[in-house]
């Protein structure tokens, strides 16, 4: 895929081609000349509906958003890929004669190796290429930041190696083989399809390995409403355990069926026999199972929303979601602190700003980080403020829907 610079950023172009000139200024002071040296962008995402329903292969709704790492890449014939970060001033180098998994690897060396690793076994060719990028996809925010860079490598691959051969769904795949086996993070598949295949975008992971995917047709723009991620500035060490609880817990309750994942258990049957599964199980695994089957709906029925125009039912169930993620999945403060408590600080604040105007929700993997509002036009820059009072300036940021994933950028 490509598409023209001014397609891509609208009303932002005039900011990103300062921000382009600073990505080709530091390729050249760090690899030399840049001619004939192509540019990309990826997009990071957003969880729209369907909190924490993949890893139990349920149905989400995501979508791509416009903020994206870029980059200015050029094929070199040295064997090496070699990518630098503006943020970081450091570089990564990988060379192509070696993939195998190296145990003491890790960041982002060990995503580009990994890419390759897997393109290969795929019959892809790979190659030497040199990269100097910038991310405005911010790190701990829940956008994440890890696929908008993986989807970014592959898509030069396709581009410089494979006469743009690799479909957004491969890419994704991709990526999170790479994320998996060589980095050594255990995600779903979400966030990698989000950024690849762009948009709003329904997943069902009925079957991870041959996802259903449906792009929803939507305008954003012309439902009177702002997409806001609001950063709480939580601290995301020590929560490992909290964040493995929740799919342990699911699964718990689907082996008292038999089953391996919630997605395959009826829950007629799991209301009938609540009593014995909350002994087996505890409270809180019950919660989260009923969390699940309420989640995996809500994600289905809210695409099927915004396909059909009806903003106000799709608002209606962010709500609804929402309130099972506070409630049930718990996942809006972690036990291990129970004194910071952002997440549900800044949950709580929208409540009262917004009242039943709008729509919000825990972003994500939740216990620290992000919430998501959907807020009313008119109300836009007094909620900016008052988040910003309490979170500090910057923690509010304003989203558009980016319509394409991973692209080369025609300047």
């Amino acid at each position: 895929m490509e598409i023209q610079f001014d397609a891509l950023y609208g009303p932002e172009a005039e900011s990103q081609r300062k921000r382009y000139g600073v990505i080709l200024r530091g390729f050249e002071e760090t690899f030399g000349s840049s001619a004939g040296g192509v540019w990309f962008s990826a997009p990071g995402r957003t969880e729209i509906g369907g909190n924490h329903t993949d890893h139990n292969h349920g149905r989400v709704l995501t979508a791509a958003v416009n903020l994206d790492i870029a980059g200015l890449a050029k094929p070199n014939d040295s064997g090496v890929i070699r990518l630098r970060s503006a943020e970081y001033q450091r570089t990564d180098l990988v060379e192509l004669s070696d993939l195998q998994k190296r145990p003491s690897e890790n960041g982002s060396s060990s995503l580009i190796r990994g890419i390759c690793a897997r393109l290969q076994e795929l019959g892809y060719r790979v190659g030497g290429f040199d990269c100097y990028t910038t991310n405005r996809v911010m790190k701990g925010s829940g956008l994440s930041s890890s696929a908008a860079f993986e989807i970014l490598v592959v898509t030069i691959l396709s581009h410089l190696y494979n006469e743009d051969r690799i479909d957004p769904v491969t890419a994704a795949i991709v990526s999170q083989y790479a994320e998996n086996v060589y980095f050594g993070k255990p995600s779903g598949l979400l966030d990698q399809m989000a950024s690849s295949v762009a948009g709003f975008t329904s997943i069902d992971f009925r079957d991870p390995a041959h996802p259903v995917i449906h792009k929803v047709d939507f305008d954003f723009a012309s439902c009177g409403h702002a997409l806001c991620v609001v950063d709480t500035g939580g601290n995301h060490a020590n929560l490992t355990d909290e964040y493995t609880a929740i799919p342990a817990e699911m699964k718990a309750v689907a082996a008292c069926f038999g089953k391996e994942f919630l997605r395959d258990v009826d829950p007629d049957a799991f209301y009938d026999r609540l009593p014995e599964i909350r002994g087996v199980t505890g409270d809180r695994a019950v919660l989260r199972a009923m969390h699940f089957f309420d989640e995996d709906q809500l994600a289905d029925r809210e695409a099927q929303a915004l396909s059909a125009g009806d903003f106000e039912s799709f608002r209606q169930m962010i709500r609804i979601s929402g309130r099972s993620s506070f409630q049930r999945l718990q996942n809006v403060f972690a036990v291990v602190s129970p004194r910071e408590q952002g997440v549900t600080l800044a949950l709580s604040l929208t409540e009262k700003i917004l009242g039943e105007r709008g729509a919000f929700r825990v972003h994500g993997g939740g216990f620290a980080g992000t919430i998501q509002a959907f807020v009313p036009v008119e109300l836009l820059e007094d909620y900016r403020k008052a988040m910003e009072r309490v979170f500090g300036e910057g923690s509010c940021h304003v989203l558009s829907i980016r319509q394409a994933g991973g692209t080369k950028v025609v300047l």
